[in-house]
């Protein structure tokens, strides 16, 4: 940045003459000349015009994680929280927290000469968060935004992070995959599976240089459809936990607006090469639809980006989401459970401790309907009756589960009737 002179100083502003510009500039000449009495050297101020929410985040995770990258030289207001109680459920100890509050503070990156600062501006009798970034040039700057996404990636690395919209705009969430769900955890056909991740694989593989000796557009969408508890969110689970890529679930709800669309696409653009995962996509509100696909078909918008989509009702997708090339590539049926499978599954949690093998085989059969998730819950039934009466009635077990299948029965996904979905360009 150039030493451009400035018209008005400081010291010439008085809150009878300017009482506005006095109030606001008061922190910031303070700030900056406690920046110049650290470092003997002048900090000019910068304007971020939008994410600037993604490197506070990022500033938050260093300040308890990597605390040896950043000081905090002041807080800057002597009325005001130096520190935030917060439940933190990252570290897997699920307990309550104390962390440097983001709010008030001075946050100092030596090694870039970068600092930051969120705070309270008091204005007309009302008050409003303001965010700083003060910088000794352009160069280091921008060398330490690069720094900050590269953190950003590497923090989201093993985790399952979940963006939500709402009513205040994209909540984001992280939750760590305390139990990890390899590949081998998946149940889906072998074919499929194979396919699906091989595709995965070579799409980060080496930068996506498959994608580039072959000419193909570096992006990917696969469409994951079928009846509620059969392995869509494990696939998502074993996909985030055994790939190297940063992994967003993304939540549509009735607050997704063109606004959190252009919010998500812009946060996970700067990921790439990432996973985009979008839940129940055809929950997607009417007036957002055009939006939404005028962003899927954008080049830059998903370059690096492999997208996965869940739906339990097909049928009720917008057909201008598959029927157009670049948007969904393929589409996976994830059926309910072969007897075959059942059986694997059921041995796989050790359900012959309360059982012989021949009846584990009728068990198999006689579960004919029912998802993985009720046969998670078949398996519960039997352990507690087996705890508590050491027997096991099978088939009343059954029966119940079967009966409550049928009253919560809305889609008769289990024939071999196939929805209409078109790929046609």
């Amino acid at each position: 940045m150039k030493n451009i002179p400035a018209l008005i100083h400081f010291e010439q502003a008085s809150k009878e003459n300017m009482p506005h510009y006095y109030d606001f500039a008061l922190p910031i000449h303070t700030i900056k000349n406690l920046l110049k009495n650290e470092t003997d050297s002048p900090f000019y101020m910068y304007f971020m015009k939008e994410n600037i929410e993604e490197i506070w985040e990022t500033v938050e995770q260093l300040a308890v994680q990597q605390p040896e990258l950043t000081r905090i030289l002041a807080n800057v207001f002597d009325c005001m929280e130096t520190g935030t109680i917060s439940y933190s459920q990252i570290t897997g100890e699920n307990k309550f927290v104390v962390k440097p509050s983001v709010n008030n503070s001075v946050y100092y990156f030596p090694e870039y000469e970068v600092a930051l600062a969120k705070l309270p501006i008091y204005q007309s009798h009302e008050d409003y968060e303001e965010d700083f970034i003060f910088a000794q040039n352009d160069e280091g700057l921008l060398q330490f935004i690069d720094f900050i996404y590269a953190q950003q990636k590497e923090f989201m690395k093993g985790f399952i992070n979940i963006f939500t919209d709402t009513d205040d705009g994209v909540e984001r969430v992280q939750e760590k995959i305390t139990h990890q769900v390899t590949r081998e955890d998946v149940l889906l056909e072998e074919e499929m599976k194979t396919e699906i991740f091989r595709s995965i694989d070579e799409f980060f593989l080496h930068s996506g240089s498959f994608f580039k000796k072959y000419d193909i557009p570096y992006k990917r969408g696969i469409l994951l459809y079928g009846s509620p508890g059969n392995g869509k969110t494990t696939l998502v689970k074993s996909i985030a936990g055994s790939t190297a890529a940063p992994v967003v679930y993304w939540q549509i709800t009735e607050y997704t607006t063109s606004y959190s669309i252009k919010e998500v696409f812009t946060t996970v653009t700067k990921l790439a090469p990432m996973i985009l995962v979008i839940e129940d996509i055809d929950s997607m509100p009417e007036e957002s639809r055009s939006v939404f696909l005028n962003t899927l078909d954008g080049a830059a918008s998903k370059e690096g980006i492999f997208l996965i989509g869940t739906t339990n009702y097909p049928e009720k997708i917008d057909p201008a989401l598959i029927n157009r090339a670049g948007r969904f590539d393929r589409a996976y049926e994830i059926k309910l459970p072969t007897t075959e499978t059942r059986m694997n599954y059921l041995r796989k949690r050790n359900v012959t401790q309360f059982m012989s093998e021949e009846d584990l085989n009728q068990l198999a059969k006689e579960t004919d309907g029912l998802s993985i998730a009720q046969l998670n819950e078949l398996y519960m039934s039997i352990a507690l009756q087996w705890h508590y009466e050491e027997k096991v009635q099978i088939e009343k077990i059954i029966k119940d589960l079967q009966t409550n299948n049928q009253k919560t029965w809305r889609q008769d996904w289990g024939t071999e009737h196939k929805p209409s979905m078109g790929f046609n360009s």
